[in-house]
């Protein structure tokens, strides 16, 4: 079916409707269409909850970002305490070659937010990087800090 990916594997939760294979996304609540992508997306929210910490409650999945007149959907936004992004997630297909043009459109996405954390996977291969705005440093990471790791 669907490819193993270089993430835990979870209880996933299918069900056909129209013809349609679809996934439970339990950020939105609802089951969505399952794409190659949706299936990592899943699969990185699984692990963000399950095995990083991060609280449910404060992951956003292709929640609409307006900038310079575009409206932007990045795959997941992680949001601090104050509620303000700070980790942005951008996923493909675990058959898409991770690329420039994946990096440059995360970059694009961050623009309005200036978050501290990005990662951009395809489920197989992962880059993390902490963003320290001060210093114009680009600082890649081994892997995604856990939780109570953040700065």
């Amino acid at each position: 079916m669907y490819p193993t990916l270089n993430l835990p594997s979870y209880a996933v939760k299918l069900k056909n409707h129209s013809q349609r294979t679809q996934i439970f996304d339990r950020i939105r609540k609802k089951f969505v269409v399952l794409t190659p992508e949706e299936w990592v997306r899943q699969h990185v929210v699984n692990y963000l909850i399950e095995h990083k910490n991060y609280p449910a409650s404060r992951l956003a999945v292709e929640s609409s970002l307006r900038y310079n007149e575009l409206l932007r959907r990045p795959d997941i936004v992680y949001y601090d305490d104050a509620l303000k992004p700070a980790l942005i997630v951008e996923c493909k297909a675990s058959d898409i070659k991770i690329t420039q043009s994946t990096f440059d459109q995360i970059a694009r996405y961050n623009m309005p937010l200036r978050v501290n954390y990005l990662l951009v996977t395809n489920g197989i291969q992962h880059f993390c990087c902490r963003i320290v705005y001060e210093k114009e440093e680009v600082i890649f990471l081994k892997e995604l800090p856990d939780f109570s790791e953040l700065i």
